[in-house]
């Protein structure tokens, strides 16, 4: 992440105010419900012990005609596309078998009953999970079944202002898989699933292992240090080669873009997987792989290494995101997408955005990118003593919210899948208080802020500046003593995660859990329904 000077717009209060009175979320509901109506006893669900975070298959019989609304990503068994829940009409004594990714992070699921044929339903407010609007369902919206737009079989969902009345809550419960060989200590219950933190975690180890490599004369190590842009770098070319590697390992297409500013040549990677229906729309994952150079000798001195500028290792800054980006690519590599899907490890951010930049404002003729999301210097955030930010843009005036859609998607997701709806609510009130900067510099507990950002400190704004909406995630920035320092060290990030209740390697694990699964959750919203810039 970049230094630039960063602002504080006006009248946060009434921002968020605003975007808690969305049109998009009015409805009404019933006041009377059928004595003959389906109850959610005659839809029988199996297997009887669930899996979350992941997909699974799940078989829905009724006993009485009825239909179920199921608000959670699933696969269309036509299109074979993820889309954003559906309704089922199913007679009695018939099943239906379904692919479904149930939350992650939220053991708590529902599914909705009405009468067979129904069309309007009720849905949960963005800032409040499906459990918790299950037992007052006074707040929300709603939305009515329309045709597929994927040629596929299922029903899509759109808003309604007609809920339908009342319905009957089908409570389910979930079990998210464990890796046997890790204990509480190790952040065990983030270690399995499509994506996972632990996954995280591992690569950031692996990137930044120090140990000595005697036939390694690229950095001397086992790891992938000393990234820094310059031309001739042997550290540099060998991470470019490396992690070409294993974007091309995932069945990618993968291409080095290189470019040149001034007198450096530096390189951007780049893995693509193309839309199978709008292949010139792409969606693009992105993190800085580079890390800050060396400015002052004195901080390669034993004890001194606070005092200067620069790092071998940079494992906040910026191998975290580098390896959240790498974890998103393994998992949806092959997972079939509208749009092209683009995983990019940028050069040169710490010099000035260079690679984002030579990206955005270099694209093929025809395409667009529809959305952009952003993976920098996340880690040391919650559900460590610190914030965590999920920030949107761009942005245009303090006392409105100018990306209203994004806002609410980012919120949807946290309050929901990520069972994040108080911490953000502390958030939001936080951030409408103080502003941006105490939240990258101070401790706080339980803290979850979504906002829009007046600062673009990262690779986030070269598409901001060719019009492109974006979403990104990081924790504390200004305040962490050793940001680009030669401390940026994995044990250093697990020393500031530490806890009463918790180690910070646990803490580390669960937030690259968050963020990851947060990432890939916008993505599914964008690929089926991108979020437009609204300005």
């Amino acid at each position: 992440m970049i230094v630039v000077g960063s602002a504080m717009g006006a009248l946060r209060a009434v921002l968020i105010a605003m975007v808690m009175c969305l049109g998009s979320l009015s409805g009404c509901f019933g006041e009377s419900d059928s004595l003959d109506a389906p109850k959610a006893n005659d839809l029988e669900v199996s297997p009887t012990i669930i899996p979350g975070g992941e997909w699974t298959t799940i078989e829905l019989n009724a006993k009485e005609d009825l239909s179920v609304f199921i608000p959670y990503f699933l696969q269309d068994p036509g299109s074979m596309r993820a889309q954003n829940g559906t309704v089922l009409d199913i007679k009695a004594g018939k099943g239906v078998s379904v692919n479904i990714l149930f939350p992650p992070r939220n053991t708590d699921v529902v599914l909705l009953v009405g009468e067979y044929g129904r069309e309007n339903w009720p849905i949960r407010a963005a800032d409040e999970s499906w459990y918790a609007w299950s037992s007052d369902m006074s707040n929300g919206g709603a939305v009515t079944t329309t045709s597929n737009e994927d040629n596929g079989t299922w029903q899509w969902l759109i808003p309604h202002s007609d809920s339908g009345g009342d319905v009957s809550i089908k409570m389910l419960k979930t079990i998210r898989a464990q890796r046997s060989d890790l204990t509480v200590e190790n952040g065990v219950g983030a270690s399995a699933g499509w994506v996972d933190g632990r996954s995280v975690y591992e690569w950031v180890e692996f990137i930044t292992d120090e140990t000595p490599d005697p036939l390694d004369p690229a950095d001397g190590a086992v790891g992938y240090l000393d990234r820094w842009i310059g031309n001739g770098n042997p550290a540099y070319e060998d991470a470019i080669t490396y992690f070409e590697g294993v974007m091309s390992g995932y069945g990618l297409r993968t291409e080095v873009h290189r470019f040149q500013s001034g007198t450096l040549w530096a390189a951007n990677i780049c893995g693509y997987k193309d839309g199978t229906m709008f292949p010139d729309e792409w969606l693009v994952f992105g993190g800085h792989f580079d890390i800050a150079p060396y400015a002052t000798p004195t901080s390669l001195l034993p004890g001194l290494e606070q005092t200067g500028y620069g790092t071998r290792t940079g494992a906040y800054d910026n191998t975290a995101g580098s390896s959240m980006v790498l974890t998103t690519a393994g998992a949806l590599a092959n997972f079939d997408a509208r749009r092209t899907m683009v995983f990019c490890l940028w050069s040169s951010e710490e010099e000035g955005l260079w690679g984002s930049s030579a990206f955005a404002n270099d694209l093929p003729p025809g395409v667009t990118v529809s959305n952009y999301l952003n993976l920098d210097m996340a880690g040391i955030n919650y559900p460590g003593n610190y914030a965590l930010s999920v920030y949107l843009g761009p942005d245009g005036t303090g006392d409105v919210i100018d990306q209203p859609g994004m806002y609410h998607m980012a919120e949807w997701i946290g309050s929901d899948a990520l069972d994040l709806a108080y911490q953000i609510e502390r958030g939001r009130e936080e951030w409408a208080a103080v502003g941006e900067d105490p939240l990258w510099q101070v401790q706080y507990e339980d803290m979850v802020a979504i906002y829009e950002s007046p600062t673009a400190r990262s690779d986030h704004d070269p598409f901001q500046q060719i019009g492109v909406a974006t979403l990104g995630w990081n924790g504390v920035v200004d305040g962490y003593p050793c940001y680009h320092k030669t401390c940026d060290k994995l044990s250093e990030m697990e020393g500031y995660m530490a806890t009463d209740n918790a180690t910070g390697e646990a803490n580390l694990v669960h937030s690259w859990d968050i963020v990851t699964w947060w990432a890939v959750y916008a993505f599914l919203h964008m690929d089926q329904n991108p979020v437009p810039n609204e300005l």
